[in-house]
């Protein structure tokens, strides 16, 4: 890799480690400390916001609920927004803000899509400036970025106050931490974030196409639209979908290669933060620091692993004699399906990134990537989304590791396993269970069905181990509620809008429930004080534990898949 790939990976890494600490404390005022009755900052500022939201919608915000009622609010909520956002996408053609006039959305993209933001995947089977109005994108898409980012940091919110409490039914109120988080970390941030977009170049308008002449003298359309505020949730919300088809390739959404870096950084930041709101949360900051630290070391070791693999280039053009080398002249390294503005290195940090963080967004085509490249960035989702994964829903996944850890430690030193002093028991194994299984038996059900069926393979545009690889990532991407595409399949068809929307609805709510169940459990739990026999779950011994954990359940799940795809196309070459 050149030295300015260096220089920027060694930047972003910087930047993370110096604010995600800063940005996890206030995130752990907003949501509250037990025993810690201070108000949180700007509480005069927000709650002059928040206190109409409560009285229109008849939310008590000192009323909490118990595991059960804060699923069924969760599952309702994301119910209506479903429902609202496929009669937006339905009737859009009659609707407002619609410069270019299109017409409805067909029932089955409408579903999938409409499926894919309210569960914070934001696949896209559709280009954005050729398919939806404005309306659409700012009512419909931009809502959701917003609200299905907040649903699934609010369950990580009440997942952290299960395992902080003691004897308690009650884990928060889901409708207060879904305006909380909202209003106080998603809207000021997204605020920001926009205004640096806009002063680089990043469109903001409600024009439609504007026409224009070239240098040759041909007609050009160049399309408008509300883009930046858009881009700023997505990448914040580790939402990913893009105002335009091509995504954060587009010059309007990602224009130089400093608002790449931004973007990059914004991808990360969240994610990253919650580890530190986590130990403040539960009163034991060197818990958060572990999480922190084994959520970094897996993703910097996917970043490594896809920036060296693009950098070197591809060897079948090595033996055409192709220059492939770093130069005054050319970034060097694998440049098919890649930006200039970026070069292989960037776009390839970008890949990891948005696969470790459930983000979804791309600035490259990951279909054109080398096979073990491509493979990095198939697998990194693969692990669960946990390094650092998508806001909330990544911590929660990392936890259920850490659980899974504590309780194979607990049967290698025959002790009954334990958990920041509370004891790990069937029930909540079980959960645990149910947790790990319910993504893998759609992702590898649905990805086989569609190998043998004759009206799904008529999808795929590439034959043998690079179609099937195709095949894994799109379903990889929806049940792990990722959203980013491959690209070589054509998946704007029924059996894959509505496979793909089943996925996405299993890797959401398959594993959000299990997660409230979990917190229920255990904070209706005692804990116990630690002994000279209790486990140090905070220590490099037990992140490598859990780091083993997480690669070894990722192993033995996909790993005979990963062999007939990507492995086996690289060793082709």
């Amino acid at each position: 890799m050149s030295t300015a790939s260096w220089l920027q990976l060694v930047a972003l890494v910087a930047l993370v480690v110096v604010t995600a600490p800063i940005l996890g404390r206030y995130m752990a005022r907003v949501y509250g400390t037990e025993g810690d009755d201070r108000p949180a900052p700007g509480d005069r500022f927000f709650g002059a916001i928040e206190r109409p939201i409560y009285r229109l919608c008849g939310i008590d915000p000192r009323r909490e609920q118990r595991w059960t009622a804060y699923a069924l609010s969760v599952v309702g909520f994301s119910a209506a927004s479903f429902a609202l956002l496929y009669a937006i996408l339905r009737f859009q053609g009659s609707l407002p803000f619609n410069p270019y006039d299109f017409g409805g959305v067909d029932e089955h993209l409408a579903f999938n899509t409409a499926v894919s933001f309210i569960t914070n995947t934001n696949w896209q089977s559709y280009g954005g400036e050729t398919t939806l109005s404005h309306l659409s994108q700012m009512a419909g898409l931009t809502v959701q970025n917003f609200v299905s980012a907040a649903a699934g940091m609010a369950v990580m919110a009440a997942l952290i106050r299960g395992l902080a409490r003691r004897r308690a039914s009650s884990i928060g109120n889901f409708w207060v931490d879904l305006t909380r988080t909202t209003v106080r970390i998603l809207l000021p941030l997204s605020f920001v974030l926009a205004l640096v977009l806009v002063s680089q170049g990043v469109v903001q308008n409600f024009h439609g196409h504007t026409e224009v002449t070239t240098v040759e003298g041909a007609t050009q359309l160049i399309p408008g639209g509300p883009a930046a505020s858009q881009i700023a949730i997505k990448q914040l919300g580790t939402n990913g979908g893009g105002f335009f088809n091509v995504n954060s390739s587009h010059p309007f959404e990602n224009s130089t290669s400093f608002n790449n870096f931004v973007e990059n950084y914004a991808i990360l930041l969240v994610p990253f933060a919650l580890a530190f709101t986590y130990g403040h949360m539960v009163r034991d900051r060197r818990q958060g620091r572990a999480v922190f630290a084994i959520m970094a070391a897996i993703w910097l070791v996917m970043s490594l692993g896809a920036m060296g693999l693009e950098a070197n280039g591809n060897d079948r053009l090595d033996d055409l004699a192709v220059d492939q080398d770093v130069s005054s002249e050319q970034s060097g390294g694998s440049m098919e399906g890649k930006e200039v503005r970026f070069g292989p290195a960037a776009s390839a940090l970008w890949a990891a990134s948005t696969t470790g963080t459930s983000n979804g967004s791309v600035n490259s085509m990951h279909d054109s990537f080398t096979p073990l490249g491509g493979g990095i960035a198939l697998t990194h989702m693969m692990l669960g989304e946990v390094s650092p994964g998508g806001v909330g829903v990544g911590l929660n996944g990392m936890l259920i590791m850490v659980i899974l850890s504590v309780f194979i430690a607990g049967l290698m030193v025959g002790r009954t396993p334990e958990y920041l002093g509370k004891k790990i028991q069937a029930p909540e194994m079980k959960l645990v269970v149910l947790y790990v299984l319910a993504m893998p038996l759609v992702l590898l059900g649905f990805a086989a069905t569609s190998v043998l069926l004759d009206s799904a393979l008529t999808s795929q545009n590439n034959p043998g181990a690079h179609g099937l690889s195709e095949i894994l990532y799109a379903f990889t991407s929806a049940s792990n509620n990722n959203g980013s595409a491959f690209a070589g399949l054509t998946t704007s068809t029924q059996w894959y809008d509505t496979t793909m929307g089943l996925a996405m609805l299993v890797g959401r709510f398959f594993l959000i429930v299990p997660v409230l169940a979990i917190a229920g459990s255990m904070a209706r739990k005692q804990p116990a004080p630690a002994t000279a026999g209790t486990f140090p779950t905070h220590t490099p011994l037990f992140g490598g534990l859990v780091v083993g954990v997480v690669a070894i359940v990722a192993g033995l799940t996909f790993f005979a898949a990963l062999a007939l795809g990507p492995i086996v196309e690289q060793l082709s070459l």
